[in-house]
């Protein structure tokens, strides 16, 4: 697994854990740091993951969480709220977001494939799909370079 890929893979791990304790995430970056990545881990294989990545996703999704959740929210179906859908799939469309929205060195092709990858590490079923379809909207809203199209600024319609 490449170390970026892997550095998302716990940074959704790490935002589920701030999600379901309301953990600090100061807290959890450093169990992750300390505890997890570069160490064994299941079935034998080293969570061998770009650290300063994982680190700046979990960190801004921390600090843009008030910014994120709104957008998210109207990519949504109308009538759907963001604390419905289950905590899992709520991190991987925060990290997601904050990398539509933050990480322009990464093109948007990459950061909504790697997160649909992502889902699949957690769901057999429509959820990845779900998350191909967030993040490509969202993205239509953000990002000039997808689909050639030019960024509306700020957060999508319903």
């Amino acid at each position: 697994m490449a170390r970026r890929t892997a550095a998302r893979l716990a940074a959704v791990q790490a935002l589920y854990q701030i999600d379901f304790n309301a953990a600090r995430a100061e807290a959890v970056i450093a169990e992750f740091l300390n505890h997890r990545i570069g160490k064994v881990i299941d079935d034998g294989l080293e969570l061998d993951a770009d650290r300063d990545h994982f680190r700046d996703i979990v960190t801004g999704v921390a600090a843009a969480q008030a910014e994120i959740d709104p957008m998210l929210e109207s990519s949504l179906a109308e009538g759907w709220r963001l604390e419905r859908v289950e905590q899992t799939l709520r991190a991987i469309l925060r990290a997601g977001a904050y990398e539509l929205t933050a990480r322009t060195d990464v093109p948007t092709a990459v950061i909504i494939n790697e997160y649909v990858n992502v889902a699949h590490a957690f769901f057999s079923g429509s959820e990845p799909g779900f998350v191909n379809g967030i993040l490509d909207r969202l993205a239509g809203h953000l990002r000039a370079d997808h689909r050639g199209g030019k960024p509306a600024g700020g957060a999508p319609r319903k």
